[in-house]
C-alpha cells in the first residue's frame, strides 16, 4: 500500500509550494539544501496527518497505549526511513528528475539525530518502528539533546569530542508543541499542612524550569501506525534579569537562562565530578516530570479520572535512568490529585514496567542522597517513604528486618536507582534469555526470592527493513526473487531461505553481494582517510560502544601477536584480514580512549609498513553512527562478539551483523547465546569462557599473572606494548593486562587469549580453504535472524507486559 497512491506530479506540486513559501522562489532556482528542506516538511506532514487519523481512532475506541521513556532513541537519518516505510521512494525519485537531483544528494545533505548513543538508543527507536508497524498505539518520550553525544574526532591518536550540530538539517524533522509546554520545579523547601480535607504539599521558592516540546514522527511500515517521540527542550521562565542586564552586568542577566538550558544541551554529560552528577540527576528528572505531567493531564482530559490510568496506559521504564518516574508519578497522583498513598501506589505499581539492560555494578545508578535531597526534596521524601514501607512489607513477610534491608533503595550514603525500578514496577524483564537468568541468579536474586512472578525475560531485536531492506538492497532484491517480500513484515519468512543451502548459483550470488558491498566499504575508507584495504581480505569487524567488557583490547592483543609473528618472518598461518573498528567511548573514561588511542597507533604502524600490510591492516572509523552502521553492517564477514561471558546482557550489533551474513566469532554470551541455538555452533565461530566458569575463576583466584607466565605469545605482545606503537608506549596498558595486584585485567583477556586466537583459525581455514562452507555458513545465518526481528521482540512486550492491543 503506497501512501494513497500519491504520483510524482503530486510531490512535485508539494515541494515547489513548500519553496514558494519558505524562500519565495521558484522551484527551478532551488539549491539541493532547500529541495531536501522542502520534501522533508512534505514527508512530516503526511506523518503528522497520518498519526492524526490514528491517534483519533485509538482516542475513540479508548485503547490502551504505550509510553516508553528513554534517555536515548538513536533514530538515524528520517528522509530514507520514512520514504521506503510509505513506499513513495520511487516516485520521489522520479519526481527528483524535474529538480536535476538524485536522492542519494538528499539523502547525505541530512545529519544524524544525536540523540543515542549505542544499542539502548537504537532498541528504543527499532522498537518505535515496530510498534507503528504493528500498529501499536504509542508514544516515546526523550529529551532535544541540542549537542548530542558528541562528535568524535580523532586528533593525534586521542579520541577529542567536539559539539554535534544535528539540528542544522535535521530540525525539519520536528514540530514544535509550544502550547503543550509543562513546568518541572527542582530546588526549594516543602512545607506541609494538615487540612480538614488532609495534608496539603506546599512547594516554596523552587527554580522552575519550563519544558517544551517537540514531536517527531516515527512512521510504520505499509500501514496505518504512526509513533510519536516527543522530545523535551528546557528553557528559563525568567530568562533574563533586566536589573542586571541594564547595568551592563550581561554574563550574570543571561545566567539563569544558560543554567537552566543546560540541562538538555548534551547527552550523558560527564558525571566524574559533583556539577555533572547534578546536571545528571537534573536531566533525568527533567525528563519523567515533564513526560509524567503530560501523560496524566491527557488521560485525566479524556476519563476524569485516574483510577483507571493502569487499564489505559502502560508507561516503560527503559534502564534505570527514568526511574524517578515512579516518585513523580506518586507526587502528582497525590498532591495534584488527592490521591491516598496507598490507592496511588496501586496505580503506579500497576503501571510502570522496567527492563534492566546491564549487570555491571557501575552502570546500575546510584545518587548521592545529599544531591537528591537538595535538588529534589518532595522526590526524596517520596522514595523515602517507597523505601519505609516496603522494608516493612519485606521484614514483615520475612519476619526477619536485616534481610529486608539487603533489598533497601538506600545504602552507603547513595539512592539506588534499580532497586526503586523493581519495587515501584509490575513487570522486570532482562533483554536475553541468559541475561535474565544472571539478573535472577545474582544481581536480583533477592528480589527474585522475594516476588519471582515479577521478572521475565524478552529478548531484544532489530528492524530488518531497515538494516537488510534499507541498507542492503542487493541483498533485499536477491531474497525477494529467492522467496518472495513477505518476509518484511513477516521476517520469520526468512527462514525459506534454507532451501537453497545447497544451491551453488545462490551461494556464488551471496558472494558477489558482500563483495560488492565491501568495496563500497573500502571506497569510504579511502576516501575518508586516505587508508586502501584490501578487499580479497576477511573484513573482521568490531562496530559498537567502547567499553573494557566488549573486549576490543583483546582483538587488538590478536593484532599484535600477528604484527609480531610478521616481524619474525614467522607468516605461513596468516591470511590476509581487514580490521575494522568503530565505537565511541564515554568522554570521562580515560581507559576507553586509551584503548582506541592503541587501535590507532597500530594503524598508523601497520600503514606505514608495507611488509606488515601485505597481510593485515587496522581501520578505525571515527564517529561511529546509524549512518556508518548502515555502511559497515552489509559488507562484515567476521562480526566480532567478544565480551567476556556474563557481561553483555544482550547486544543488537551481533544480530545486525548475522542478518547481512556475516558470521560471529563470539563468547557464550548476551543474545549470541541465542543465535547458536538458532543456527547451531557448526554456524558459528565460538570460544572462551562459560558465564559459570568465569564466577567460578573469581572465587578460586584469576590472576593475569598466571597466563602471561605459561604463554610466550603473551610475554612478547606486553613487550611491544612497552616498548611502543611506533614510538607510543602503552605501559599503562600492559600494567592494566598483568595488575598491580594478583588480579590484574578484571575482564580476563589473558584467560580466553588462546581460545580466541583457535577460533580465528578456524575462521580463516574456512574462509580461504572452504568458501563455498563459509557462503553455506553466511546463508544459514541469514535464515536464521527472523526470530531477532523488534517485529517479534514487540509482540511480547505487548502481550506480555503492557496488555495493549494491535489496532
Amino acid at each position: 500500500m503506497r501512501e494513497k497512491n500519491i504520483e510524482a506530479k503530486h510531490i512535485n506540486a508539494l515541494i515547489d509550494e513548500e519553496i514558494s513559501r519558505y524562500w519565495n522562489i521558484e522551484s527551478s532556482s532551488a539549491n539541493s539544501i532547500q529541495i531536501y528542506r522542502a520534501l522533508s516538511v512534505v514527508i512530516r506532514d503526511m506523518l503528522l496527518k497520518k498519526h492524526n487519523q490514528f491517534k483519533n481512532f485509538v482516542n475513540k475506541n479508548e485503547q490502551k497505549q504505550v509510553y516508553y521513556i528513554c534517555m536515548e532513541f538513536l533514530v538515524g537519518k528520517s528522509l530514507r526511513n520514512n520514504l521506503y516505510n510509505l513506499k513513495i521512494e520511487n516516485e520521489t525519485e522520479i519526481a527528483l528528475k524535474r529538480y536535476n537531483i538524485k536522492l542519494e544528494e538528499l539523502y547525505a545533505i541530512e545529519k544524524d539525530p544525536g540523540l543515542g548513543n549505542g544499542g539502548l538508543g537504537r532498541l528504543a527507536s527499532c522498537f518505535m518502528d515496530s510498534l507503528a508497524t504493528q500498529g501499536y498505539p504509542a508514544t516515546g518520550f526523550s529529551i532535544k539533546y541540542e549537542f548530542g553525544l558528541f562528535k568524535q574526532k580523532i586528533i593525534d591518536g586521542w579520541q577529542t569530542e567536539l559539539p554535534d550540530d544535528w539540528l542544522t538539517t535535521s530540525d525539519v524533522w520536528l514540530v514544535a508543541k509550544t502550547e503543550e509546554r509543562v513546568i518541572v520545579k527542582f530546588d526549594g523547601k516543602i512545607r506541609e499542612e494538615w487540612t480538614p480535607s488532609g495534608l496539603v504539599i506546599h512547594y516554596d521558592y523552587p527554580t522552575e524550569i519550563e519544558a517544551v516540546p517537540y514531536d517527531m514522527f516515527i512512521s510504520g511500515y505499509d500501514g496505518d501506525g504512526v509513533s510519536l517521540l516527543r522530545l523535551w527542550e528546557s528553557k528559563s521562565l525568567n530568562s533574563i534579569d533586566m536589573n542586571l542586564f541594564s547595568q551592563g552586568d550581561y554574563i550574570r542577566a543571561l545566567s539563569e537562562d544558560s543554567m537552566a538550558e543546560a540541562i538538555s544541551k548534551v547527552l550523558y554529560p560527564a558525571d566524574n565530578h559533583y556539577e555533572g552528577k547534578i546536571l545528571r540527576l537534573k536531566q533525568q528528572y527533567f525528563l519523567v516530570s515533564a513526560s509524567a505531567q503530560t501523560i496524566v493531564k491527557k488521560h485525566y482530559k479524556k476519563y476524569k479520572t485516574l483510577d483507571n490510568l493502569s487499564e489505559k496506559a502502560a508507561i516503560h521504564i527503559n534502564d534505570t535512568h527514568p526511574a524517578l518516574i515512579i516518585p513523580e508519578l506518586m507526587r502528582i497522583l497525590m498532591d495534584s490529585y488527592g490521591y491516598s498513598w496507598e490507592k496511588a501506589w496501586y496505580i503506579v505499581v500497576n503501571t510502570v514496567s522496567y527492563t534492566n539492560h546491564t549487570v555491571l555494578s557501575e552502570a546500575l545508578e546510584t545518587f548521592d542522597i545529599d544531591i537528591v535531597k537538595t535538588k529534589l526534596p518532595r522526590i526524596f521524601m517520596i522514595i523515602s517513604e517507597i523505601n519505609r514501607r516496603f522494608l516493612q512489607e519485606a521484614g514483615s513477610k520475612y519476619n526477619d528486618f536485616s534481610k529486608a534491608e539487603q533489598m533497601s533503595i538506600f545504602g552507603y550514603d547513595k539512592i539506588n536507582m534499580a532497586n526503586l525500578c523493581i519495587i515501584g514496577s509490575h513487570t522486570v524483564n532482562g533483554v536475553a534469555k541468559l541475561h535474565s537468568e544472571i539478573l535472577r541468579r545474582t544481581v536480583f536474586k533477592k528480589f527474585y526470592e522475594y516476588s519471582p512472578y515479577k521478572f521475565t525475560n524478552v529478548t531484544n531485536g532489530i528492524t530488518h527493513r531497515r538494516w537488510l531492506n534499507q541498507s542492503n538492497p542487493k541483498l533485499k532484491n536477491l531474497l525477494d526473487d529467492l522467496i518472495g517480500a513477505d518476509y518484511t513484515k513477516h521476517p520469520s519468512k526468512l527462514s525459506e531461505l534454507k532451501k537453497y543451502i545447497d544451491d551453488d548459483v545462490v551461494l556464488h550470488k551471496l558472494d558477489e553481494i558482500k563483495y560488492e558491498n565491501k568495496k563500497l566499504l573500502a571506497e569510504f575508507i579511502y576516501n575518508t582517510y586516505q587508508i586502501s584495504v584490501n578487499t580479497d581480505s576477511i573484513f573482521d569487524i568490531q562496530a559498537k560502544r567502547l567499553h573494557e567488557y566488549k573486549r576490543q583490547l583483546l582483538n587488538a592483543l590478536r593484532i599484535i601477536s600477528l604484527i609480531i609473528d610478521i616481524n619474525e618472518g614467522n607468516t605461513t598461518h596468516i591470511k590476509p584480514e581487514t580490521f575494522i573498528f568503530a565505537a565511541k567511548a564515554a568522554p570521562g573514561y580515560y581507559r576507553a580512549k586509551e584503548i582506541i588511542q592503541m587501535i590507532v597507533s597500530l594503524s598508523e604502524y601497520i600503514n606505514k609498513n608495507p611488509n606488515i600490510k601485505r597481510y593485515i591492516n587496522v581501520v578505525f572509523v571515527e564517529n561511529y553512527s546509524v549512518s556508518l552502521a548502515e555502511i559497515i553492517m552489509p559488507a562484515g564477514e567476521l562480526s566480532e562478539q567478544i565480551s567476556l561471558a556474563g557481561k553483555e546482557a544482550s547486544g543488537t550489533g551481533n544480530m545486525k551483523f548475522m542478518l547481512n551474513g556475516a558470521v560471529t566469532i563470539g563468547t557464550y554470551d548476551g543474545a549470541n547465546v541465542e543465535i547458536i541455538n538458532q543456527v547451531g555452533e557448526e554456524n558459528f565461530f565460538l570460544f572462551g569462557l562459560r558465564d559459570y566458569e568465569v564466577e567460578s575463576l573469581w572465587k578460586t583466584g584469576y590472576s593475569s599473572i598466571h597466563y602471561y607466565q605459561k604463554s610466550l605469545k603473551l610475554r612478547k605482545i606486553i613487550d611491544f606494548l612497552n616498548k611502543g606503537i611506533p614510538s607510543k608506549s602503552f605501559e599503562s596498558i600492559s600494567k592494566y593486562l598483568l595488575g598491580d595486584s594478583q588480579v590484574g585485567d578484571p575482564y580476563m583477556c589473558f584467560a580466553d587469549f588462546d581460545s580466541y586466537l583457535d577460533a580465528h583459525n578456524k575462521a580463516s581455514s574456512v574462509y580461504f580453504d572452504d568458501k563455498r562452507k563459509w557462503n553455506q555458513m553466511s546463508l544459514v545465518n541469514i535464515a536464521s535472524a527472523g526470530i531477532f526481528s523488534s517485529d517479534r521482540t514487540i509482540k511480547e512486550y505487548a502481550d506480555n507486559i503492557w496488555n495493549i492491543k494491535s489496532i
